[in-house]
């Protein structure tokens, strides 16, 4: 832990206190369908369409983070998180229900490019898995917490769980406020045009990064039906919202105790073989669920697919992190954040679906399948790369080895480099 900026660890805490207050999302599907009455595709078309308003934000948010600065992207994006989560709580048509929720879904998802891009400005290529799998650390403290109180506050009254999320959101502002500066790195005079903001269709031309996207998210439709088909699985098999909160929460602890081993254990470790192992586990634990009968089965399985994440996670961030040029980080980032929204579209509506007419068996037999293609598909783009140069890498390459003789070949740019691979 030692050796980061000390805005990182501001980041950290407005993090954790984020996470702390994460009820609603966790809960809106148990919610629904045991508090309300609605179907399990009702259900699934509420958490599509969070999933939906996140897609727009976060291709949104990472152009605000570029253009106006991750700073204020962060902190309007966390007030209206606020509000409309309260709102949620009070609404009762089903139509508006839908509406509010994919609000939702645009105001928390708005900030999460700025905050990646954030901590790529503060921390040098060489400690960002270590400083990505911290944050995630974070995330799932709050997590396992939010996650274990909520299925008692649930017992009370579901309102008191989205007044609890708006009010920590809230915290969550007041600590960037004070605490937190802006990091987006300035425009010089003479910047070439590769110093400058990569537009969105950069970004899309950047076949290996755009692959990298679409695995993302066949694996988030997976990682999605824990927090929709799986509650609503559990409901129906007669299980309590405490004891899903439980079950649930122990993804949560279990990053707080393993990720920083698991961490460093990773180190020197390929970004292909990293990915295609931490996807695999989270297929495959997802597909155990099919053969689960009793809460310590279902505790067994979402072990599986935790380790999965811990894994994944901080392994796909920082190999973002290093393609993206400076000033675009936001963007890059944001369309990472992209794959993960709209899985949270995708994949609640698919798990939904298969639950309600083919059945669990269906279901969680799919999250196999499609866990293992994903990992074919990282192990294929990134067995070659045993490690990721980053722009800021090559930028000290030249530096250190001297300006090139005016006879030489011209130093490739970072953007032709990245290209090439």
């Amino acid at each position: 832990m030692s050796g980061l900026p000390r805005q990182f660890w501001w980041l950290w805490t407005s993090t954790l206190v984020n996470r702390l207050g994460g009820f609603v999302v966790t809960f809106l599907a148990l919610y629904l369908t045991v508090d309300r009455g609605f179907s399990a595709s009702y259900a699934g078309l509420v958490a599509s369409l969070y999933g939906l308003g996140g897609s727009v934000a976060s291709v949104v948010g990472g152009v605000l983070a570029d253009r106006v600065g991750r700073r204020a992207t962060m902190l309007v994006a966390q007030l209206g998180t606020a509000a409309v989560t309260a709102l949620l709580g009070f609404v009762t048509h089903p139509v508006a229900i839908a509406a509010v929720a994919g609000l939702v879904g645009v105001t928390s998802n708005a900030s999460r490019p700025a905050l990646q891009a954030m901590l790529a400005d503060l921390v040098p290529p060489k400690d960002r898995v270590r400083a990505f799998a911290l944050n995630y650390w974070a995330i799932n403290i709050g997590f396992g917490v939010s996650a274990g109180v909520a299925g008692l506050i649930a017992a009370q009254g579901y309102v008191w769980l989205f007044l609890g999320d708006a009010l920590m959101t809230l915290l969550c502002a007041v600590v960037v406020f004070l605490k937190v500066k802006e990091t987006l790195p300035a425009v010089e005079a003479s910047a070439t045009v590769d110093e400058e903001p990569a537009g969105l269709g950069q970004v899309l031309r950047d076949r290996r990064f755009m692959a990298l996207v679409g695995l993302t998210f066949l694996l988030g439709t997976v990682g999605q039906q824990g927090a929709t088909t799986l509650s609503v699985d559990m409901g129906r098999s007669g299980f309590t919202a405490s004891q899903y909160g439980l079950v649930i929460g122990l993804n949560g602890l279990l990053v707080v105790l393993l990720q920083i081993p698991v961490t460093r254990m990773m180190a020197g470790r390929s970004p292909g073989a990293l990915l295609a192992a931490g996807t695999l586990l989270m297929g495959w634990g997802f597909g155990l669920t099919a053969f689960a009968g009793s809460v310590g089965f279902y505790a067994l399985t979402v072990t599986v697919w935790t380790l999965g994440e811990i894994v994944h996670a901080p392994a796909s961030m920082s190999v973002v992190a290093d393609l993206a040029p400076a000033r675009a980080r936001g963007r890059y980032q944001g369309m990472f954040s992209l794959a993960w929204s709209a899985a949270s579209f995708v994949g609640p509506l698919a798990g939904g679906f298969a639950l309600d007419h083919w059945g669990g068996n269906a279901a969680w037999g799919a999250c196999a399948v499609v866990g293992t293609v994903a990992a074919a598909g990282y192990w294929t783009l990134l067995r070659t790369r045993g490690t990721v140069q980053s722009a800021d890498v090559l930028v000290e390459v030249v530096e250190v080895e001297g300006p090139v003789p005016a006879s030489g070949p011209a130093p490739a740019s970072a953007a032709a480099v990245r290209s090439s691979r």
